[in-house]
């Protein structure tokens, strides 16, 4: 990889570009698809691409390929679309060298060296899981595990190569003939961690606890929201809040806001590279700024937007270390790290003495992610009486607004959660509008 990655950045600096940036990553991706209660496939791929950016008199242009015997033609690629592109004014330069700090916890060697009859067997434990209470059918499921490789160079002295690793299993199931009830549950880690058995077992009994739902009036109430719902309303809309690049295009709630009390005196929020096994965790970002931990709230006071190296160049600040990829094909932009949500624990659901228990929320993409205002509906609901899930809920409607959301925090639970690349704890909100 670094012969390759370097041959295509002299390329680039050849070819004319006053300063270049090489972007590679190698992975090994092994797939299982579960459908209607059986394996239907499974697929083992390794895959390898290179991201170039090239800067001409202020104009970044940017190409890439998956073929290794093209990486220089793409590195000339970059330079010429640099050429034909405007001047940035905005734009300042590539990062410099960096002292990276050490990781803990993000490469299993088990997960590296697993062989596909392994996959197999631990789709097979979730399938088990997932049809060991009766009437209970899988409708849909997937298997996954990643051990890929990412490498960093530029013209201004970059260099930073990480691995890691990553399992995670899916599984969708309903139960009931008349009025199907339906559930779903998932885990991803960066070690071999997962109860794949327990984690389709959860998916049936969460279904059939949901059989036989009642149906409520509209009222407003107290909501706990399970980390599945609370990473779906709050980290998404929230998240793009606190992106520099909207704050700079006036496309945010939160511009000029730093400082204020804007949540429960009792929140506090960071976003952290640094994060022990963290799923979004590296020793840089993904234009090779060293990771670091940012705190966005510090009770319930807004600290700080999320920063990539152009987004910072635009204030003449340092970056916060958030640029981040979807892909090599494509060039990086504001993303958040690992979204630490925290709050003072406790029996969350037992301190409620009437409420509401949500799940899952559908539609959370709809919501307006400037105002916060969002309508979606409520999966795997219960009514809470007395400190217990007491009747589960037949449909669901919830609307607020996240920042209300924010302000209105009034209990976490003790079951905390990484989803993805948020992690918190059951949420308890005070005074939500639901409608059944």
């Amino acid at each position: 990889m670094y012969d390759i990655s370097r041959k295509a950045l002299s390329a680039a600096l050849r070819a004319g570009a006053d300063e270049a940036e090489v972007y590679m990553v190698k992975s090994e991706v092994t797939s299982i698809d579960i459908r209607k209660g059986l394996i239907e496939g499974s697929k083992e791929n390794i895959n390898q691409g290179m991201g170039i950016r090239a800067v001409v008199n202020g104009a970044v242009g940017f190409a890439s390929t998956n073929v290794v015997m093209k990486m220089e033609e793409a590195a000339r690629t970059a330079v010429s679309s640099a050429r034909i592109r405007g001047r940035d004014p905005a734009w300042r330069s590539f990062p410099t060298d960096g002292k990276y700090p050490e990781i803990k916890g993000t490469f299993d060697p088990h997960i590296k060296d697993m062989e596909l009859d392994e996959c197999i067997e631990l789709s097979t434990n979730m399938l088990e899981g997932a049809s060991s209470l009766p009437d209970v059918l899988v409708t849909a499921g997937s298997f996954s595990r990643v051990a890929s490789r990412r490498l960093i160079l530029n013209s201004n002295g970059i260099e930073v190569e990480d691995k890691g690793t990553a399992i995670s299993g899916f599984v969708d199931v309903i139960t009931g003939q008349e009025e199907p009830t339906t559930a779903y549950e998932y885990d991803m880690s960066r070690k071999m961690d997962i109860d794949f058995f327990n984690l389709g077992k959860a998916a049936s009994e969460l279904a059939s606890m949901s059989r036989q739902g009642i149906s409520i009036e509209p009222h407003r109430t107290e909501v706990v929201l399970h980390p599945f719902a609370v990473t779906d309303l709050l980290t998404g809309i929230f998240s793009f809040a606190i992106d520099a690049d909207n704050v700079q295009k006036g496309r945010s709630s939160l511009i000029g806001r730093t400082g204020e009390m804007i949540a429960s005196e009792k929140l506090s929020i960071i976003d952290d590279g640094l994060l022990e096994g963290g799923i979004e965790t590296a020793m840089a970002d993904d234009e090779g700024v060293p990771s670091q931990t940012t705190p966005i709230i510090e009770k319930g006071i807004f600290k700080s937007y999320l920063y990539d190296n152009y987004t910072a160049g635009k204030e003449g600040i340092n970056s916060t270390g958030n640029a981040s990829r979807q892909s090599y094909s494509s060039p990086p932009s504001v993303g958040i790290r690992n979204f630490i949500i925290g709050y003072e624990k406790s029996n969350v659901i037992e301190d409620t003495d009437k409420g509401i228990y949500i799940n899952t929320v559908i539609g959370a993409h709809t919501a307006n992610y400037i105002s916060g205002d969002f309508s979606v509906e409520a999966r795997n609901a219960f009514t809470i009486e007395k400190g217990t899930l007491a009747r589960p809920i037949k449909s669901l409607m919830l609307s607020g607004n996240v920042f209300d959301i924010l302000r209105n925090i009034n209990g976490a639970g003790k079951d905390r959660r990484q989803v993805g690349g948020t992690v918190t704890p059951s949420l308890r909100i005070a005074d939500m509008s639901v409608v059944g």
